[in-house]
């Protein structure tokens, strides 16, 4: 994130942290893919009590769902939050999106980054819980929208 920037759409256009690409259905498929096979790898980390693992997995799943709709679009993301606000501007405000997939990404993105980075932080059952969930919910919505227009 760039020092002091308040990360709204036009800023993250402004940072060039989101930037336009060739749009591409099939880069958003595999990226769909992706998101599927790290959904997988949360639950075994679930599994077997790794609440850090599942939060980490669980989030790069939902990350690689919620960016599959920007490749798809013709947008490549340079900051996690640039998404969110991709996503507010162009699906939540026309209606293609409820508003909480997108609070919910601003949430479990935050505590992925508490959970990686910060040394007093360990994430908890009920965290992991929760964005198991969120990332088995947000998958089949994103992959009808990838598919659908």
């Amino acid at each position: 994130m760039v020092k002091g920037l308040k990360l709204s759409y036009n800023g993250c256009i402004k940072e060039k942290l989101l930037r336009k690409i060739l749009p591409s259905k099939e880069k958003a498929i595999k990226s769909l893919k992706k998101s599927e096979k790290l959904l997988e790898d949360a639950k075994k980390n679930f599994n077997i009590e790794l609440w850090d693992g599942t939060v980490i997995m669980a989030y790069l799943s939902i990350f690689h769902a919620a960016r599959a709709i920007l490749i798809r679009d013709g947008w490549r993301e340079k900051a996690h939050a640039c998404i969110a606000r991709y996503l507010e501007e162009h699906y939540v405000k026309k209606n293609k999106l409820d508003r909480i997939i997108v609070d919910l990404l601003d949430r479990f993105r935050y505590l992925r980054h508490e959970d990686q980075y910060d040394v007093d932080f360990f994430a908890t059952k009920t965290d992991a819980e929760e964005m198991l969930e969120f990332a088995r919910k947000i998958i089949p919505i994103i992959k009808k929208i990838i598919e659908t227009t």
